[in-house]
């Protein structure tokens, strides 16, 4: 991955439109104050790919992309991996809440030849080319493919931000081990290994299937083909017997029919006219239906008397007068005399509130006319303090007079100089008016309480007197209502006179409830008598229409007993007559069915020589059993094909499981991918050694064993130390030389897109000796000067930024970071 073009705007401290254009820019430097933003640009490459900065960790995550005062970020990056050019854009944005969240994602593959400068016009992002991805999710695998590697590698080989400088030296074997098989697409070996394995895989569960099915197949053999023949011929046979008797059988039947529903026609009438029986209670009904009806003619002259006893007293009681009109008129007593106590102790209290109301006027007048007196006295004591004022100036003057000599004021000539007075009056008078000041607002406050009080009794004052008047009105209306009222002793006696008519009315209507209560219970019994009597009747003509084909003798209307009686004698009659019918007609049917079970035995027997049972329907049965026998032998001869081509398959599918078991053998991860990655670490230790020699003045190699690195050092006898007892310029020394080895020999031996176009230091060089530098930089140059790599470093050491040829440098005022481009 080699960036060339990164676009910022209110990402962190680039509040404002950045561009960083990295074009012919090979060996880099980003310098600039502590602060100024140089670490930002790395993390704006970084962000643009994977969404994630290593230094922000993830106690806010992206909310750290957001400038502070900004509402949305956004970062552009523009890089070139294995020959093709992308570009990545991420946007976030911070809504009314405060919360902070990704806006927009995405990746493309720009055309070939793609010129990053007309970005500057203002192209759409239709124009730059393939969309891989559109969303956050689909960024991951998109920049996956397109880089090489995943974010945690690319932080430990391409950009390598502060504080995670020596994460490659320090990572567990098996960690390394993952990043070396990323750089040099190690994985397809893997890919095709896990291949291998799933096709043997299915091979063996084909080839298990196909030997379930051979094994349901094994009824194929020739003497199985045979026997289905003989079966077919056995059938046909049966067929042909059944087909000859089966006429005999058709003709028992039909005689055997006849005589069955003869005989069952015969018991039908007999269970017919057996049924007539008259029902129970038949004599008593009648007498039950006359004495309902007596009591029903009872009932009713009960509510006439009593509907003639309630109209009588509501004509007593609505001659008696309008109970509601003397409630009324007694209410109104009683509101008159309480309204004229309320209105009796409302004007002794307009009495008493008149007299503190002209008391409070009074007081008011007072304080008014002090107030006038206060303020008269404060104008003199203004005027007073004026006047010592002018006096204390005047003296003042009377020390430069002198006789005859002009006055500075008037201009005229002084005379005499007047004496100087011994003491100021000012004091005094300044005195007397914080005095007077004090009276006068005192008083004014006085008036001020005496009117707010005056107000509020004059309110109360009136409340008073209205409602005064509207307790007047009401008794004047009161008096006019009671005019032609008899008096409070009459109204209750008239009350009381119509409570007792009310009384009796109230028993009159409960005696006359009482009686219809009891009529309609003696119409409901009547009804109830006449509607049983009424289905007795309807029985004894369902009875008699069922056996009305018979001839019954006719009923008698008035008489449902004596109608019951003839009906029933005259049925056990027929009954006695049929039954001696019956015995001739059931000997019939017997010698019938005698002559069915006989043919019947002949074609079951047929059938049970077949090797069948003995079925209900013979021809039907025997029509499917040479169905039955055809198929059988057609699928005899089916499955004798399949068998074949299932065999055919499983000899191919034994061929395909050994090839693809065979490869996966030799494909497997602790065989052929563990001598590449044993043969890439070597070349890698190799090369970082070399490296570390030069940066360290010949004191350490770099080794490996098992996947663990260490140092030998050569300043004391050639001790072997473990990489994590280094010291932090060391540890800096040996993580530089295995991250330049990284760019320089893997990338070479990378067959997948995470070729190492590009390396970005973000470390601190300050702690590196003037010697130690001098090497460092000599090794960054010659790994630039290839051509083939991008370096970029970020430092603060003017000695290191001198020798780099193109320089990035970042300052940051009030409002944003600012990037510079200088150099070649």
């Amino acid at each position: 991955m080699r960036p060339l073009r990164l676009d910022m705007a209110g990402f962190t401290v680039f509040r404002d439109e950045t561009t960083v254009d990295f074009t012919d820019a090979d060996f880099f430097a980003l310098v600039g104050p502590t602060g100024a933003g140089k670490s930002t640009v790395l993390d704006a490459i970084c962000f643009a790919l994977y969404g994630q900065v290593p230094r922000w960790g993830s106690s806010r995550g992206i909310a750290n992309a957001l400038s502070p005062s900004a509402t949305e970020a956004r970062v552009r990056l523009v890089f070139e991996s294995a020959g093709a050019r992308f570009v990545a854009t991420r946007v976030v944005r911070r809504d009314s809440r405060g919360n902070v969240k990704t806006g927009g994602a995405g990746l493309q593959q720009m055309p070939d030849n793609f010129d990053v400068s007309k970005l500057d016009t203002g192209m759409t992002p239709e124009d730059l080319g393939e969309v891989l991805a559109g969303t956050p999710g689909e960024m991951d695998e998109a920049v996956l493919r397109a880089v090489g590697l995943p974010y945690e590698q690319f932080t430990s080989c391409v950009i390598l931000p502060q504080g995670q400088f020596a994460d490659f030296l320090h990572a567990k074997p098996a960690t390394r081990q993952q990043i070396l098989v990323n750089l040099l697409g190690l994985h397809v070996y893997e890919d095709i290994q896990k291949r291998a394995t799933a096709r043997a895989q299915q091979a063996d569960a084909d080839l298990r299937a196909v030997d379930q099915l051979l094994a349901g197949l094994d009824d194929t053999s020739d003497e199985a083909l045979a026997a289905a023949a003989d079966r077919v011929d056995a059938m046909l046979a049966l067929a042909a017997q059944v087909t000859a008797g089966t006429p005999a059988l058709d003709d028992a039947r039909r005689v055997a029919a006849e005589a069955a529903a003869g005989l069952a026609a015969l018991d039908d009438e007999i269970a017919l006219l057996d049924r007539v029986r008259p029902p129970r209670g038949v004599a008593a009904l009648a007498s039950a239906v006359a004495t309902a009806r007596d009591a029903a003619t009872a009932a009713g002259d009960a509510v006439t008397a009593a509907e003639e006893r309630e109209e009588k007293v509501r004509g007593e009681l609505a001659a008696a007068g309008d109970p509601a009109a003397l409630r009324l008129l007694l209410r109104g007593h009683e509101e008159h005399a309480a309204v004229t106590a309320e209105a009796t102790t409302l004007h002794d209290g307009l009495l008493a509130a008149t007299t503190e109301h002209r008391d409070a006027a009074a007081s008011l007048e007072e304080a008014r006319a002090k107030a006038l007196r206060t303020a008269a006295e404060l104008e003199a004591a203004r005027r007073a303090y004026q006047d010592a004022q002018a006096a204390d100036r005047a003296g003042a003057l009377r020390v430069h007079l002198h006789a005859g000599a002009p006055c500075p004021v008037c201009e005229q000539p002084v005379s005499t100089v007047p004496a100087v007075p011994a003491t100021s009056a000012v004091p005094a008078a300044e005195k007397a008016g914080h005095a007077a000041k004090a009276a006068d607002e005192k008083a004014q406050a006085r008036v001020a309480e005496r009117e707010k009080s005056a107000r509020a009794l004059e309110r109360t004052l009136d409340r008073a007197r209205a409602q005064h008047e509207q307790l007047a009105t009401r008794l004047v209306a009161l008096d006019e209502q009671l005019a032609a009222s008899p008096g409070v002793t009459a109204l209750r006696r008239e009350l009381d006179t119509l409570a007792g008519l009310q009384k009796s009315l109230d028993g009159a209507v409960a005696a006359l409830k009482s009686a219809r209560e009891q009529a309609r219970t003696a119409n409901a019994g009547r009804a109830a008598a006449e509607q049983r009597l009424t289905a007795a009747w309807h029985e004894f003509d369902t009875a008699r229409d069922a056996v009305a084909r018979f001839a019954p003798p006719a009923a008698a209307r008035d008489d449902l007993a004596g109608s019951w009686s003839a009906l029933s004698d005259w049925s056990a009659s027929e009954v006695e007559s049929r039954r001696a019918a019956r015995a001739s007609l059931a000997a019939a049917a017997a010698d019938a069915d005698a002559a069915v079970a006989t043919a019947r035995e002949r074609l079951d027997a047929a059938f049970v020589d077949a090797g069948l049972p003995a079925p209900d329907d013979h021809v039907r049965a025997a029509t499917v059993a040479v169905e039955r026998a055809t198929a059988a032998h057609q699928r005899v001869e089916e499955r004798r094909a399949q068998a074949q081509g299932l065999l055919d398959k499983r000899t191919a599918h034994e061929h395909d499981g050994q090839v693809a078991k065979s490869l996966a053998g030799h494909l497997r991860a602790n065989n052929f991918e563990r001598w590449l990655l044993e043969e890439a670490l070597d070349l890698l230790v190799e090369g970082a050694s070399r490296i570390l020699r030069e940066l360290s003045a010949g004191q350490y190699d770099l080794v490996h064993e098992k996947g663990e690195f260490s140092v030998v050092d050569h300043h004391d006898a050639g001790l072997r130390r473990g990489v994590r007892t280094l010291s932090g310029g060391e540890t800096f020394q040996a993580s530089l030389a295995l991250a330049l080895a990284l760019a320089e020999q893997l990338a070479g031996m990378s067959t997948s897109a995470a070729s190492l176009e590009s390396i970005l230091l973000d470390e601190g060089f300050g702690t590196l000796d003037a010697a130690t530098l001098d090497t460092v930089a000599a090794t960054l140059e010659g790994l630039a000067a290839r051509g083939d790599r991008m370096v970029g470093v970020v430092t603060h050491v003017p000695a290191l930024a001198e020798r780099v040829p193109v320089r990035f440098d970042v300052t940051k005022d009030a409002r944003s970071a600012h990037i510079t481009r200088s150099g070649i």
